[in-house]
């Protein structure tokens, strides 16, 4: 995903070894439990990033979604679950340098057209199932399947992964494709009637950098 400075050299180094995992998220003070056995892994958000990108008629937009928190579980060297939780308020705009413009766009993304945050102020992503595969050319070498929940509708998603886990750190990075129809997310849709010149994509992706660290028992 984005910059992530410390990040990126961990994000390596777990690479290296051998690994089947999960992701995500943001700093916690306090140790968190295990929901599937294993041991307790604190998502970073210090150290993760969350992007997206959506693309329209003539051109695309990019930006982040903050990492509220969240956590894996993690067995050997094996990731077997994970909760993460999303901040839908603090979705940002990164290609539109023009402060107005930006602040338009982030407002538009926020109301109701598209993902009310007012209403639903958090996303989350629960991981379901982590498959080991070979490493394909980018490097990915799991299938990662869970429920995304945005705008109060669950839906499930399956997408290829890099992950891995190595003393007491895990990190999984990735592009997932999602279909914002299937979220009630339906503004500029030409399913929903909106006009071919002025249609916005119906998918978009996330792309996540996420590095998680084992608590103290």
């Amino acid at each position: 995903m984005k910059k992530v400075l410390f990040s990126l050299l961990a994000v390596g180094a777990l690479f290296a070894a051998p690994a089947q995992a999960q992701k995500v998220g943001e700093p916690q003070t306090k140790a968190v439990k295990a929901t599937k056995g294993g041991n307790a892994y604190a998502v970073q958000p210090q150290l993760s990033s969350l992007g997206w990108v959506g693309k329209k008629v003539g051109g695309q937009h990019n930006g982040t979604i903050a990492l509220k928190d969240g956590q894996v579980q993690v067995k050997g060297n094996q990731i077997v679950g994970g909760t993460f939780t999303f901040d839908m308020d603090a979705i940002k705009v990164q290609d539109i340098e023009n402060a107005e413009y930006n602040a338009k766009l982030v407002g538009h993304l926020k109301n109701d057209d598209f993902f009310s945050a007012d209403k639903y102020p958090t996303s989350t992503f629960v991981i379901t199932n982590v498959k080991s595969t070979k490493a394909d050319a980018k490097g990915n070498n799991a299938l990662v399947t869970g429920n995304l929940t945005v705008k109060g509708k669950t839906n499930p998603v399956t997408f290829p992964a890099k992950v891995g886990v190595k003393d007491g750190v895990a990190a999984a990075s990735g592009v997932a494709t999602i279909d914002r129809t299937k979220y009630d997310v339906k503004y500029g849709s030409t399913l929903f009637g909106a006009a071919a010149d002025k249609a916005i994509d119906n998918e978009f992706t996330l792309n996540f950098n996420v590095v998680a660290k084992q608590q103290a028992q």
